[in-house]
């Protein structure tokens, strides 16, 4: 999709919310996340806009299913939390975490998690056991963690789940 139509759909967001569109925070595979300014509050947020609907609709119902639960963390890992969506734009607003965090949850599943042959997986656990080194058993924790909420999170990497030390 063209990176000017997401901007185009985020400022439509944030001009509905009474935000300032501030710069890019990262794009990837699924959308761009833009910061923006609450212009009544100072608050600052992060708004992802989606390529596609069927990864909005992914994050939006984790963190549907994350502030039904009060989740704010998990084993010490800031969690953003759901400031508003957009059905139609496909856009979700959330605050912006400091590290070490876990975020991105475009490409995870609710209650079932997809089936991937053993072979599939054991190349998948390997990458990601070099990805992390040392930190492997910890993110494993942490998977396992969100596992139990009935979240299934498949983009793993340093840049998602993050210790910044």
């Amino acid at each position: 999709m063209d990176k000017a139509e997401l901007l185009r759909r985020a400022d439509e967001y944030s001009q509905r919310k009474g935000l300032t569109i501030g710069p890019a925070l990262g794009a990837g595979v699924h959308g761009s996340v833009f910061a923006g300014e609450s212009q009544a509050e100072s608050l600052k947020s992060a708004i992802k806009v989606y390529e596609r609907e069927l990864f909005y609709q992914r994050e939006r119902d984790v963190y549907f299913r994350l502030r039904d639960r009060g989740v704010t963390s998990v084993r010490g890992c800031n969690v953003p939390k759901l400031l508003g969506y957009d059905d139609r734009l496909w856009v979700i607003e959330m605050t912006i975490v400091a590290r070490p965090f876990v975020l991105d949850f475009a490409g995870a599943y609710l209650d079932r998690a997809p089936d991937f042959s053993d072979e599939v997986m054991a190349d998948w656990r390997a990458e990601k056991a070099e990805q992390f080194e040392g930190r492997w058993p910890k993110v494993q924790a942490i998977l396992a963690s969100f596992r139990s909420l009935g979240v299934i999170i498949q983009d793993v990497n340093p840049g998602n789940i993050s210790f910044g030390d």
